[in-house]
């Protein structure tokens, strides 16, 4: 695929996704959605790829939607990309709120990444606000440059959090501190975003991607990559489960495929020959039902 809004680069094992609108400060738009989205599709077919890193060019990470629209820019109604599949307004004026055209992009890039297969940081190397920041929610980790600042400026554009952030923001910071920051609205700076949970760690803004880079490897060079992308589904999914039970379902039915399969086999041989482990299986043709092992027969 040709991309107009994003680079894709792969090398070492990692895809680098790198937001391309700099004279936009790489704001938002649909292109941009569905080749985020497309970019991710190709991670997960990937087999070289074991890890995806997001950063912006320029000096921006993301700076939100693209407001070209005006005071229109939230009105879905108005805007065409928005209505892939027909009007959502019944006859009568009133709104099918199922309709697939009342979706909103960010939440479908969102749950794009959060069912992505491989780990996916966030290198966060200047200004995220808005959708640029709630979409890295769903990513594993989060680094930022040390002058790289942050907003969930929603109510101050007279609209609310998205892309699935209130599932995911309070997750990860606590209720608290996801209230505070979408009730003000207001931009913060690194070591407030360090101090309340939302990165992991802050660099130089020339040590960033390096630094994200060498995290990237450090996770994944020694492991399974098809044990990798289970493990990051379980653990997502089981964040929202109401009983440890249904966990420890998953557990056993995962631990039952995996013990079974030639990874499982070499990771403890390779152990016991005390040599590094050669990993046979594969996440794009070996990857199990995991819908089946959920217990969910509509996981998609």
């Amino acid at each position: 695929m040709t991309y107009q809004t994003i680079i894709v680069d792969i090398a070492d094992g990692i895809q680098q996704i790198t937001l391309n609108r700099p004279d936009r400060l790489n704001a938002f738009n649909a292109p941009m959605m569905h080749e985020l989205i497309a970019a991710f599709d190709d991670a997960d077919a990937n087999d070289d790829v074991r890890a995806v890193i997001v950063t912006g060019a320029g000096r921006a990470y993301c700076a939100g939607a693209d407001l070209g629209e005006g005071g229109a820019t939230f009105d879905y109604a108005k805007r065409p990309d928005q209505m892939e599949q027909g009007s959502p307004i019944r006859a009568d004026g009133s709104v099918d709120y199922s309709h697939p055209g009342v979706r909103d992009g960010g939440g479908r890039l969102t749950l794009r990444i959060f069912n992505c297969k491989k780990p996916v940081i966030g290198a966060i190397n200047g200004p995220a606000v808005g959708i640029g920041l709630t979409m890295t929610l769903p990513m594993d980790f989060r680094l930022a440059s040390e002058t790289a600042r942050f907003g969930f400026v929603f109510t101050r554009r007279g609209i609310v959090p998205e892309a699935a952030s209130s599932w995911f923001l309070p997750r990860l910071v606590g209720i608290g501190q996801a209230l505070d920051w979408c009730y003000s609205g207001r931009v913060f700076d690194a070591a407030e975003a360090l101090k309340g949970g939302l990165v992991r760690s802050l660099h130089a803004p020339d040590d960033l991607l390096p630094a994200a880079r060498a995290f990237a490897q450090e996770m994944t060079a020694q492991s399974a990559p098809v044990s990798i992308a289970l493990t990051r589904q379980m653990m997502w999914r089981m964040m929202g489960a109401e009983h440890p039970m249904i966990a420890h379902r998953l557990d056993s039915r995962a631990i039952w495929s995996r013990g079974q399969s030639d990874d499982a086999r070499e990771g403890v041989q390779s152990f016991l020959e005390k040599r590094e482990a050669a990993y046979p299986n594969r996440v794009s043709t070996d990857f199990p039902d995991f819908g089946e092992l959920l217990g969910d027969p509509e996981y998609r």
